[in-house]
């Protein structure tokens, strides 16, 4: 009896490789995630996955692990598709951090890099491919990459990938596989057009489903203020007062983006800014810098809603609400990982009524709307004391019972 707890809350007796154990327990990975349990084992025996967790649950390593065991003995290829160059980033150097003492040799091919150094790192026959659907297919197009040695297939945040338009190079991509392969999906929602993908490539895939799709993480507290565009400015400025930490503020346009970021400036803030007309060395950095604390805040599109992974980011905000539900998930899902609490507030405009509701369809519980507090004026900047009391918190995870049929709740 003993034993089979500890198996449940270690690697150990999941049926991973001495070796690849002893580097995982190296990089301190004590106990796996809900998602890496149940998803390694299956992996390891060879079927497919379709693996159903919510943003922030460990799915690289779920999938990383097998797939760096069965290239070291088969000696074969792995290829792993991702939505953007920023998860690609975060993808590729953990799975260079798992194998890099095993002689794992990886390619990254994005957009906004040299093409001239992807080649070179193809040319030394890589082991694991990590790339977006768009420069896969400029390379497959020049005829500089062949993927006939994939064994492993990975379509990570498929319905990302989907949702950005990207099923047409998917589809290329695949035309272009052996056809015995192992496939593996992973998504945080379950689209009708994921099922398509699943029927006609995928053998008989086992599905992992940690979180109903469209769940929200259990301690992330969610709240909502109705406000008029010029209000969104001063409550920001009090909200970041009464809130110390790192903090993600989402706005749905790169022009939206860049005034926020100067406002945040002009406030005395140390901000970055991250959008598609960023460059990619200015977009590393400007990640780089918000992980290493350079800079506490960073204003990003939805380009970033799944691509940024950083431990304890205090407070996400939702300048402006997203158009689609999915992505309000994806953006709450950078507070509160692994099981850390955290804390999203989302701005409404009094005509976005639908699109709050939209959201409550997808969480299938209602977002509290708090009272308005008293603003500042957005100009001249507001001295304040350094002891501004913080608000009451919102509720956490899912008060679908509770708050259902609140009648004061809504605006």
């Amino acid at each position: 009896m003993p034993n089979s707890k500890i198996n449940q809350i270690t690697f150990f007796g999941l049926g991973i490789a001495p070796r690849l154990l002893d580097i995982i327990t190296r990089l301190n990975f004590v106990a796996p995630t809900p998602i890496q349990e149940k998803a390694i084992p299956v992996a390891l025996e060879g079927k497919d996955i379709i693996g159903i967790a919510q943003t922030g649950t460990g799915k690289t390593l779920a999938f990383g692990i097998p797939m760096i065991q069965k290239i070291a003995q088969a000696k074969n290829q792995g290829l792993v598709i991702l939505p953007t160059r920023e998860l690609a980033h975060q993808v590729e150097e953990t799975l260079h951090q798992l194998g890099r003492s095993l002689g794992l040799r990886t390619a990254l091919l994005i957009g906004g890099a040299s093409m001239k150094m992807q080649m070179q790192a193809i040319r030394r026959s890589p082991h694991i491919i990590i790339g977006t659907p768009g420069r896969i297919n400029d390379h497959l197009e020049q005829r500089t990459l062949s993927l006939h040695d994939v064994s492993i297939l990975v379509l990570d945040e498929a319905d990302r990938m989907l949702d950005m338009g990207f099923l047409p190079q998917i589809r290329k991509i695949l035309a272009k596989l052996s056809k015995n392969r192992q496939t593996m999906l992973f998504s945080a929602t379950m689209p009708d057009s994921i099922v398509k993908i699943a029927t006609e490539h995928m053998r008989l895939p086992f599905r992992v489903e940690i979180a109903r799709p469209g769940t929200a993480a259990e301690k992330v507290a969610q709240e909502l203020f109705v406000l008029k565009n010029e209000q969104k400015i001063p409550l920001l400025e009090k909200l970041l007062l009464e809130y110390r930490g790192s903090i993600l503020i989402f706005s749905r346009t790169k022009h939206g983006a860049r005034k926020i970021c100067h406002s945040l400036k002009r406030m005395g803030h140390t901000a970055a800014e991250i959008h598609s007309a960023r460059s990619l060395a200015q977009r590393r950095e400007a990640l780089e810098g918000f992980k290493s604390g350079k800079y506490r805040i960073l204003v990003a599109t939805d380009i970033a809603s799944r691509g940024i992974d950083v431990t304890g980011i205090e407070l996400v905000i939702n300048y402006d609400i997203p158009e689609n539900p999915e992505d309000y998930l994806h953006r709450i899902g950078r507070t509160g990982r692994a099981g850390a609490e955290g804390r999203a507030i989302s701005f409404v405009m009094p005509d976005q009524k639908r699109e709050v509701r939209d959201i409550e369809r997808l969480l299938q519980t209602y977002i509290i709307a708090s009272k308005l507090p008293e603003l500042p004026s957005s100009s001249p900047r507001q001295n304040y004391p350094d002891d501004v009391g913080a608000r009451k918190p919102a509720p956490r995870g899912n008060q679908r019972k509770k708050y259902f049929h609140h009648p004061k709740r809504r605006f």
